[in-house]
């Protein structure tokens, strides 16, 4: 502020009105006749008493304008083109938006593009291109558009005066920016006012004149902060600034597509907000606002009926965190040595030397050991104030008190805000555990004293990952999954229909978005940038893609959604190879695939401790008993403290069917031939009478439990005849009747002694089996319904009366219904509302 100013801006009593409003319209709301008759229309419907406009330049042309100071001054004779051009365009608007009326805005134009092109030729002559010439140049545009809307006003019958800011502004230049004489403006304003005494006017933004009357312009962001500062001259009731969206939004919507309107704002939120790169108000054009304690509306002007947002000096208790902001192309500057440590003064030194290098510091960070200071500065700097450190602390780096000064390049910061932060415990302990799960690494953080702001600085390559975990973190869209389904078997394809039939309900309710991204067959492979919805069947079938699962994980992650999740529901041991890798990414893995929780040992552990290392999750619930809670139920028993002695159970609901049936009243292969009818079996039933399905079950389960047990370990009784374990299923149907007569007699004897024969799986203190026993037809085993799966644990807990699970334990609904839990839990996990 000018040192002759007033503690508040002056504003003359007679221009105070019971409704004064300026409103401020940037380059796309006039970038043409159409759209300055939209603004016209807008205006007019109305009902303040006094109406203050303030205009951009239409879009591109201030741009247009300095390029064309440029070529001059560099004595290119392309300026002259180029000057044609943008006669041309303004002429253009003129015609179009006042018709018939325009001869006189043509000649009043025509006469300054005249003026325009004697300043060109004389900069190409000079050979550069002076400040105050510059300032005069690009500030036509604003000059031009006030003209044209002000002259088609007039044209509708409306008494409408323009204001040249030229004519009243005075502003000078300092270290801090530009600061308004308020005096000068306001007694100029008065003089302007007793000449057009209007209630409708349109003034021109950015430009003004300094100290010395020479013509001079508010930099960039200019026209907002004139709209700011007539409104402080004009003592308005309200500031509406119109732009191309309907108001603040809680993140950059291009990289957060799901980011909402912030219906309010406070100041301060709104400046911290604008200070790391949102599309919000500069917070240079708030201070007029902010002293007056003036409202800002920030408005739509395509959308006009839209309430936008509104920036006071109110407070909103409404979340802690109130939006997101990342500010990208910087990097990270770290002074580090054990001589900093107790040392008064060097963080003075650091900044000191900074500034003479005129290096802007975007964020400071030091730990309380004071070991080291690290500086956020803009990539483009970063050299610079490197070199300003090595040389300030040359003494010091050549004896040892400074280790290095180092720099980390592509960084970007985020920053949480939010008045409400202040004073509520968790707020960064939330914003750290989003971008922790979405496995982003923080290289640097800032908090201000006033809680209003967390700032963190992440590679740039996580960036845009870590804003929407961020932003999903604090409610403020939904928690959003990259799914990737790989085989759309019978399971695959009866979860695909189960997920995408849920998702809306899932989106509307719990806040959880599945986007089924990529879906992979053994053959084909179809990767969607929107998501695949009911029509999957179709779009895999005309899916030109060959599987490849490394594109498959690549597209995932291309999303940089805050989490991926990989269902695997091939049974494919190649895919299970791939588990370690997905986890130790931060790929979350949900599957019904035994080949990881029972194949090698190694394997397993190194898939375990990736998943342990990233915090991604590895779920495989349906891989024992489809959608029964087993692993569930056994994990709660380990993790609450409780010993597992021993685990029994009929993990195969196609054997459990098969020996609830056989009574003798039919031969054996007649059961397994209509159990295959069915579609009980798997297509080689021996895949299912060998045991050794049931015997991964077993493995996976006493893993679970604690225990290094390998499926070589394990005793399997395969009720495949030794002599038909090779050949063809056909071959092997055909020929199994030869083993009726022996599994007859074992049922007699059985029934001789009171019993039944059940498949049964064991795990106790005497090693671990599968195969058929006798049970006692009052065990818990020996009246399953149909294909039911049952298991139960004996620990140290439910020792003399076992804990037992018990359900359907075969078929595609009920196995992908096992897995979509496992998913939703994966989601739980994250901090979805469920």
């Amino acid at each position: 502020m000018s040192s002759h100013a007033p503690a508040h801006p002056v504003a003359p009593a007679d221009l105070a009105a019971p409704s004064t409003v300026v409103h401020k319209f940037g380059g796309t709301s006039v970038a043409d006749a159409e759209r300055y008759r939209h603004v016209a229309g807008l205006l007019l419907a109305r009902p303040e008493s006094l109406q203050v406009t303030v205009v951009s330049a239409m879009k591109g042309v201030t741009d247009a304008l300095i390029e064309l100071a440029q070529l001059a001054a560099r004595g290119d004779a392309g300026w002259r083109e180029a000057w044609h051009a943008l006669r041309a365009r303004h002429r253009g608007a003129a015609v179009a938006l006042l018709g018939e009326q325009v001869g006189d805005t043509v000649e009043w134009m025509d006469a300054r593009f005249d003026q325009l092109a004697d300043v060109l030729a004389a900069l190409a002559v000079i050979g550069e291109l002076p400040r105050e010439v510059l300032d005069r140049v690009q500030g036509l545009g604003e000059v031009f558009s006030a003209q044209l809307l002000g002259t088609h006003l007039r044209a509708l019958g409306e008494d409408c005066a323009v204001l040249d800011a030229r004519d009243v502004l005075v502003v000078g230049h300092g270290e801090l920016g530009v600061d308004v004489d308020w005096e000068a403006s306001a007694d100029r304003l008065a003089q302007w006012r007793l000449r057009h005494p209007q209630s409708r006017l349109v003034a021109t933004g950015f430009v003004a004149r300094d100290r010395h009357d020479r013509i001079t312009t508010l930099g960039r962001n200019g026209s907002d902060y004139s709209g700011a500062i007539f409104a402080a001259l004009f003592n308005a009731d309200e500031l509406h600034i119109w732009t191309d969206v309907d108001g603040v939004l809680s993140a950059d919507p291009r990289l957060v597509p799901e980011a909402v309107q912030l219906e309010s704002l406070s100041y301060d939120e709104a400046c911290e907000l604008a200070y790391f790169g949102a599309k919000v108000v500069h917070p240079q054009t708030m201070s007029p606002a902010i002293r007056l304690g003036l409202p800002i509306f920030i408005r739509n002007t395509f959308q006009p009926a839209h309430p936008g947002t509104r920036i006071s000096a109110e407070r909103s208790p409404r979340g802690p965190v109130k939006g997101l902001t990342l500010s990208p192309g910087l990097a990270l500057l770290n002074l580090e040595g054990t001589g900093l440590i107790g040392v008064p003064g060097t963080a003075e030194r650091v900044f000191s030397a900074l500034r003479q290098a005129q290096v802007s510091v975007v964020m400071i960070s030091q730990g309380s050991s004071e070991h080291s200071i690290c500086c956020v500065l803009r990539a483009a700097e970063v050299a610079r104030g490197r070199e300003a450190l090595l040389h300030a602390f040359a003494h010091e780096l050549s004896a040892g008190q400074v280790q290095r000064v180092q720099v980390s390049e592509d960084v970007s910061v985020l920053a949480a805000v939010g008045d409400g932060m202040a004073g509520q415990p968790g707020v960064a302990a939330r914003l750290f555990e989003a971008l922790g799960r979405a496995q982003v690494n923080i290289l640097a953080i800032a908090q201000g004293s006033s809680e209003r702001n967390i700032s963190v600085a992440v590679d740039s390559a996580d960036a845009t990952r870590a804003l929407r975990a961020a932003h999903a973190g604090f409610w403020l869209s939904p928690q959003t999954f990259a799914v990737g389904v790989i085989g759309p078997g019978n399971v695959g394809a009866a979860l695909l229909d189960q997920l995408l039939t849920a998702r809306p309900q899932l989106l509307a309710k719990a806040n959880v978005d599945l986007r089924l991204r990529a879906l992979a067959s053994r053959s084909r492979m179809r990767l969607d940038a929107d998501g695949l919805h009911a029509d999957w069947r179709q779009a895999l079938q005309q899916a030109g893609d060959a599987s490849d699962l490394d594109r498959f994980t690549e597209h995932l992650l291309a999303a940089h959604l805050p989490h991926a999740v990989v269902i695997d529901c091939s049974g494919s041991a190649e895919v299970a190879e791939r588990y370690e890798g997905w986890l130790a990414a931060g790929i979350h893995v949900v599957t019904p695939n035994k080949q990881a929780g029972a194949g090698p040992l190694p394997r397993y552990q190194r898939i375990r401790a990736a998943a342990a290392s990233s915090g991604a999750r590895f779920r495989y619930e349906a891989t024992v008993g489809a959608g029964l809670p087993v692993i569930t139920t056994l994990r709660d028993l380990v993790d609450t403290g409780d010993e597992v002695l021993a685990i029994e159970g009929i993990f195969s609901g196609t054997l459990a069917w098969l020996f609830n049936r056989f009574d003798g009243s039919q031969p054996f292969s007649s059961l397994v031939a209509q159990a295959r009818s069915m579609g009980y079996t798997e297509p080689d039933p021996r895949d299912d009478l060998s045991g050794v399905d049931v015997a991964r079950k077993l493995v996976i389960l006493a893993r679970e439990a604690g225990h290094t047990l390998s499926l070589e370990q394990v005793q399997v009784e395969s009720l495949v005849p030794a002599l038909l374990r090779d050949g063809s299923v056909d071959d092997f149907m055909a020929r199994l009747g030869e083993s009726d007569a022996s599994l007859l007699q074992r049922l007699q004897d059985a029934r001789a002694r009171g019993a039944v024969l059940r498949y049964v799986a064991q795990l106790g203190a005497d090693g671990a089996s599968v195969g058929l026993q006798a049970l006692p037809a009052d065990h818990a085993f020996a009246n399953l319904r149909l294909t039911d799966n049952v298991v139960q644990f004996r620990t140290r807990r439910y020792c003399d009366n076992p804990l037992v699970v018990q359900g359907p334990g075969a078929g595609p609904e009920v196995t992908a219904a096992g897995v979509f839990a496992d998913l939703l839990r994966v989601a739980a996990g994250e901090g979805a509302r469920l």
